[in-house]
């Protein structure tokens, strides 16, 4: 299987900026498209941004202009680039991605276990 493991988030302040990374490994033929979503206590899961393999980007619209999504084809990873963040931007931040583990497999969606992102003052 794919593994994906987040790091980089923690406490930071409202207006403060933060750089998530998640790298794959494992068993990666191909990854596709990937994204960031967050879940905030008591809340679903929200869509927070997705990168095509070809660098095509979508964002949510509570974070468009803040949050910039990029990825290292070469290092298997994908970032999320976060500033002038908000409180309500507090959330366990999750990546995913779209992989095939061989050239014949179907393509499946992995999950990363989350990392933390505190905004309080």
């Amino acid at each position: 299987q794919v593994q994906l493991v987040e790091s980089g988030g923690g406490l930071v302040q409202p207006g403060g900026s933060l750089r998530l990374s998640c790298a794959a490994s494992g068993s990666i033929f191909s990854l596709y498209t990937m994204e960031w979503r967050r879940q905030a206590p008591g809340k679903q899961r929200e869509l927070v941004a997705t990168i095509t393999s070809g660098g095509t980007t979508n964002y949510a619209d509570s974070v468009k202009g803040r949050f910039t999504i990029s990825r290292d084809n070469t290092k298997n990873t994908v970032y999320l680039q976060m500033s002038s963040l908000k409180p309500e931007d507090t959330a366990v931040y999750y990546c995913s991605s779209l992989a095939a583990t061989t050239a014949t497999s179907v393509v499946r969606r992995f999950w990363g276990q989350g990392t933390q992102v505190t905004v309080s003052s």
